[in-house]
Order: structure tokens, then C-alpha cells, then sequence
């Protein structure tokens, strides 16, 4: 008969499975404010979200509402930010696109004016604005492709902190485990061909190998869908060196 697969026991969504979202700090969401109002607002503290790989700020606004923004490289506590279409294009600050000179790098860009920001939010990235039309701004991705967004879509002036986090080595496994403990993947990933027979269509043997074909039908049943699902085809190519 065997038993499930992990496969199988992650569609289930059990609390193995489950992501982790109480441990989160907070959404990341711009507030809505009027682009034709200058608001100011103080950095009150910089913290960690587990699961992000960048830092995230919390800001008070002297209305005294609270939201939480990307922090970027030379932000700090206490620092005073302005959002708005006449606010300054300093490190930190909130505008329109339309308001923010060409050749800036941004981070956190909303796809839609009034989204909350979308846009390149991951840990040392930033993009570039480019160009602009009479109603888009051209901007550069970290990918290197250019996409096309609404003028009146907020972006953050800056770098996004946290750069070079993917640099360092993590060491042992412990911290590893760690990692992907707050990100709702199961670690470590035990293959197939290590298994016993009775755990995994690819265990069991005198040697670790599939000691069959791995391809598998599209419509194969969870427990057997495993290996190369509906491969065209498999191995070297004829005539290949």
C-alpha cells in the first residue's frame, strides 16, 4: 500500500505546511493619502519581519496615523520622511513618479496608483526611473526589463536596506532550518531515491536509483505523479556531445 508522499501530505495543508503568518510584523502598505497633500511623518523604529529579507520602518505621520514602509539604505530613527507630489526626492521619501526626477533609484512601486506598492521590495534591490511618457513612467527593473507604469504610481526614493544578505554563508544546516522555517517550506527535503520502497514510487533498491522510467501521466494519481510529469522527452538529445 505504502504511505503518502510529501507531496500528497502538503496538499492537505496541514500545520506542517501551514505558513506561518502570526509571526509576520505587519503588511507593508503605503497609506492613502492624496498625492496633492504634503504629509510629514517620523521614523519611529527600524525592524526585522521574519520571512523578508529586508528591514521594514515604521513611520507615525503627524496626524498620528501609522503605517509600515521598505526601509532603504541610510534610513534611520528619528528621521523625518514627507510623502506627497511636492515632498523633496531625498532618500526615504514617498512621491509620484510623475515628481521624481529620471535616473532615480526607487524601491516599492505601486503597479496602481493607490495599491500600497508592489514593485521591487526584496532586500538590496532598487529599480531605476528611465523615461516618461505623457501618461506612464518607464522604469527599470532589477531584472534589467523595462515596464511601463502609471505617473501618479508612488514609489520610495532609495535602495531597499538588507543587500547582500544572500552573500553570506549560512554555515549549518540549524540556520538553514531557520530560514525556511518562517517562509512555509518543508526542510530539509529528503529525495526520492533515498527513501525506502514503502515511502517514495523512487525508494527501495540495492542502490539509489528510479531503476524505472520517471515519466508519468498528467492525470497520474498524487501518490504516483513523481519524476518527469507529461515530459515531452528525456535524456541527450540524438547527436549531442
Amino acid at each position: 500500500m505504502g504511505k503518502r508522499i510529501l507531496a500528497q501530505r502538503m496538499g492537505r495543508g496541514t500545520s506542517t505546511f501551514r505558513s506561518p503568518s502570526h509571526l509576520r510584523t505587519a503588511p507593508v502598505k503605503y497609506p492613502n493619502i492624496t498625492a496633492d497633500k504634503l504629509v510629514k511623518g517620523i521614523v519611529v523604529d527600524i525592524l526585522h519581519d521574519p520571512g523578508r529579507g529586508a528591514p521594514i520602518a515604521l513611520v507615525k505621520l503627524e496626524n498620528g496615523e501609522e503605517f509600515y514602509n521598505i526601509a532603504v539604505e541610510g534610513l534611520k530613527s528619528g528621521q523625518i520622511i514627507e510623502i506627497g507630489s511636492n515632498a523633496e526626492p531625498n532618500i526615504g521619501n514617498i512621491l509620484p513618479l510623475r515628481n521624481i526626477p529620471e535616473g532615480t533609484k526607487i524601491c516599492n512601486i505601486e503597479l496602481r496608483p493607490y495599491d500600497g506598492g508592489k514593485l521591487v521590495r526584496s532586500g538590496g534591490s532598487y529599480a531605476v526611473l528611465t523615461g516618461k511618457t505623457s501618461t506612464h513612467a518607464i522604469i527599470t527593473l532589477p531584472s534589467g526589463k523595462q515596464k511601463a507604469v502609471f505617473l501618479d504610481s508612488r514609489a520610495t526614493i532609495g535602495v531597499v536596506a538588507g543587500g547582500g544578505r544572500v552573500e553570506k554563508p549560512l554555515l549549518k544546516a540549524g540556520n538553514a532550518y531557520y530560514k525556511w522555517r518562517v517562509r512555509a517550506r518543508k526542510w530539509p527535503r529528503v529525495r526520492g531515491v533515498a527513501m525506502n520502497a514503502v515511502d517514495h514510487p523512487h525508494g527501495g533498491g540495492s542502490h539509489q536509483s528510479e531503476s524505472r522510467p520517471t515519466t508519468v501521466s498528467r492525470r497520474a494519481p498524487p501518490g504516483r505523479k513523481v519524476g518527469h510529469i507529461a515530459a515531452k522527452r528525456t535524456g541527450r538529445k540524438k547527436g549531442a556531445h
